[in-house]
């Protein structure tokens, strides 16, 4: 074999190489995940032509950051989640589940962003059916170019010739560089097709988005190093059953992290959900217990959600614990704490915890809420419609304080909401008359006032 050539062998779960083959990676503990692959020193010859800008030291003092080096999309939802628009210069990875809505967003910048030159690239369709859907979706472009091409290295040189203001990869695991044998979609090919779009983004100064598949744990598909190369990671939530869907920044280098977009999903392409806060709690029930409102943070922007809990008698003497929407570790830490702290016991009960439209509830605020829903559905009272609650619980069953709790109570009160349960520990500045707050400091004390 040649000395530019270098055999590795490369785990495809996390990226793990290993110069002689092993049957369980030490990387991540899988089994037979270890495939031999050959490694040619002349791609990393061939980077040195991708970007025709030469390297330079530049005074921070000298360096520009006015906001004309973002694009604007006019999809509110989608410049919010992007930190404010597209960066000049960034490498996005936008993720999801097949057929969430990654190729139909992508499509909508290009018909929004008709005034500049786009190129499209394709590597799962063919430029007819990439039109097929464009004239579903209503995108009219002259400036828009349909490249159906899978080599890196030939896409990298039409780009440095054309020069276009955007480019989109659609996607990454179809993409390959010659140099390696490796088949496309495997790590090393996902890799290093993700570097030399990295270095032609910062060369060139022009915006690339990346499509990348999920795997079965809903993970983004391929090593975990092509997430921290991007630039942004852009995530797309929701099940395809229901018509809303959420796309979420996990990582974003120019905007708040977590920060989210609301979505429906039409015919006619995803729209602009303006009011999330009043999608997610529409079709609330009356007169029912279990369930109840919470306020929590995603990113810059206060979400009310609404809790639903069931608390039923088990016929069996392990009774089920099941959770959609939130932790179901968190959930259990709950249970506990109600059980010591409070008295109530769930040992010979089955308890189901769910969070309405799809959200995912990461932030702690929702604790007292969840509690208090739990309390509510054991004992059989109705929490107020008009009420909701925030607060973090700690093992002590303590109500601990929240941040920004002013815009949580603003956002609350615009909805029409009269009366909040609130941490002790939090001075709110909020002043409103037909706003009663009331301050606790345990969940006991917290289902007291509502029992």
């Amino acid at each position: 074999m040649s000395k530019v050539n270098k055999v590795l062998f490369v785990c495809q779960e996390c990226g793990y190489e290993s110069p002689k083959w092993l049957g369980k990676c030490q990387g991540c503990d899988s089994w037979n995940t270890l495939v031999e692959e050959i490694r040619s020193k002349d791609n990393y010859q061939n980077n040195r032509n991708i970007s025709s800008i030469q390297a330079t030291a530049y005074s921070l003092e000298t360096i520009e950051s006015n906001e004309e080096m973002r694009f604007t999309t006019k999809i509110t939802e989608f410049d919010r989640v992007l930190g404010g628009g597209i960066v000049k210069g960034s490498l996005v990875l936008v993720g999801g589940d097949p057929g969430i809505g990654k190729s139909t967003i992508l499509l909508q910048v290009c018909k929004e962003l008709s005034n500049l030159n786009i190129l499209y690239v394709t590597g799962e369709e063919s430029p007819r059916q990439i039109k097929l859907r464009a004239e579903r979706l209503g995108v009219v472009s002259s400036k828009l170019l349909i490249l159906a091409e899978t080599d890196v290295f030939a896409i990298c040189q039409i780009v440095t010739d054309k020069k276009p203001d955007i480019v989109i990869i659609d996607s990454i695991q179809t993409m390959f560089v010659d140099s390696i044998s490796s088949s496309p979609g495997s790590v090393a090919q996902v890799r290093e097709s993700t570097a030399q779009y990295m270095r032609l983004a910062k060369g060139q100064g022009i915006p690339i988005f990346i499509v990348g598949h999920v795997n079965k744990e809903g993970a983004i598909a391929g090593p975990k190093v092509m997430e921290h190369m991007v630039d942004a990671v852009l995530y797309f939530e929701g099940e395809k059953q229901l018509s809303y869907r959420i796309l979420r920044a996990v990582k974003n280098r120019y905007g708040s992290t977590n920060e989210i977009g609301v979505f429906e999903m039409t015919d006619t392409g995803l729209k602009e959900v303006v009011n999330p806060s009043l999608m997610f709690l529409e079709g609330r029930p009356q007169n029912v217990s279990g369930t109840c409102v919470v306020c929590v943070f995603e990113g810059s922007r206060p979400l009310l959600a609404e809790v639903q809990t069931l608390v039923s008698q088990s016929p069996f003497s392990s009774p089920r614990r099941m959770a959609v929407g939130i932790d179901y570790n968190r959930v259990c830490l709950l249970l506990a704490v109600l059980e010591k702290r409070c008295g109530l016991f769930f040992s010979n009960f089955d308890v189901y915890v769910n969070v309405i439209g799809g959200l995912r509830l990461d932030d702690p605020s929702a604790d007292l809420g969840v509690a208090v829903s739990l309390a509510s559905s054991i004992k059989d009272f109705i929490i107020p419609e008009d009420t909701f609650i925030i607060g973090e619980v700690g093992l002590a069953g303590e109500v601990r304080a929240v941040s920004s709790i002013d815009a949580r109570i603003s956002e609350a009160y615009r909805l029409g909401f009269k009366k909040c349960i609130i941490p002790f520990q939090n001075k709110p500045a909020f002043s409103q008359d037909d706003m009663q707050i009331i301050k606790v400091k345990s969940v006991y004390e917290a289902i007291n006032e509502l029992c």
